[in-house]
């Protein structure tokens, strides 16, 4: 996200600028140079070759400027630089299954309150403050400062697997995996979505990522491998019975 930003801010934002003040200067000057005032008898100038060709070449030469270092970029989301953990994340029909397989965890991950209403009621009853389409039972949890690699795949359509604070954005199709990465620098919660129409409950499909230090995430993987291996004992006792 830093590159996204530093493209978007010292490279792309000084070509908006130039062009923009050089349309408007262009303008003013049509106004003023072809006014009725200081041009009385109308040109009847319908063609002019050399004009054409330059508004054609130059904005081609400056598409391709900017495809050149964008380019780049879309390269560099797809390159893990050692990425030091890998997260699987499985776009369903309408939530996502998250797998850890450096720690053998899998589990799902559904949003909590899709209504304001919802919302106010689960609040009233764990005493924590939920945000409306982006809250899950399951977040993602990575440590910070380490390179996480992120497959993105999905069970049924196309799912895609985006959290803005990276700068990531990568396509899960059945029967296709793809991948990225992501290093986060500071604790906190960052928030996602599936940003590909994939049906009714498209837009009840947040993604949950919750950085921490490595102590806390190394507790983290061993209550889950805990609970997990509870509820599977659990399980063994129910088809006994």
């Amino acid at each position: 996200m830093e590159k996204v930003v530093d493209f978007h801010n010292y490279f792309i934002n000084p070509i908006i600028i130039a062009i923009a003040l050089f349309v408007i200067g262009l303008m003013v000057y049509i106004v003023i140079r072809f006014s009725e005032k200081n041009n009385p008898k109308p040109t009847k100038t319908t063609h002019n070759a050399i004009l054409e060709i330059l508004w054609t070449v130059i904005p081609v030469i400056i598409l391709i400027v900017i495809a050149i270092p964008a380019f780049r970029l879309l390269y560099y989301s797809h390159y893990n630089p050692n990425t030091e953990m890998t997260l699987k994340a499985i776009g369903n029909q309408w939530y996502w299954t998250y797998e850890y397989p450096d720690h053998g965890l899998v589990f799902d991950s559904n949003i909590l309150c899709s209504t304001k209403e919802e919302c106010d009621e689960l609040s009233k009853e764990t005493g924590k403050k939920y945000i409306r389409l982006l809250d899950v039972d399951e977040p993602i949890v990575v440590p910070v400062n380490k390179k996480i690699k992120v497959i993105a795949t999905a069970t049924d359509v196309i799912h895609s697997f985006s959290v803005s604070a990276f700068g990531i954005k990568i396509d899960g199709g059945p029967g296709r995996a793809q991948d990225t990465w992501f290093e986060v620098l500071e604790e906190g919660t960052y928030y996602g979505q599936c940003s590909e129409l994939c049906g009714m409950l498209h837009g009840y499909m947040p993604i949950v990522v919750k950085a921490v230090s490595e102590s806390e995430f190394n507790e983290w993987v061993q209550s889950k491998k805990a609970a997990a291996k509870k509820n599977e004992e659990i399980k063994k006792v129910e088809i006994i019975k």
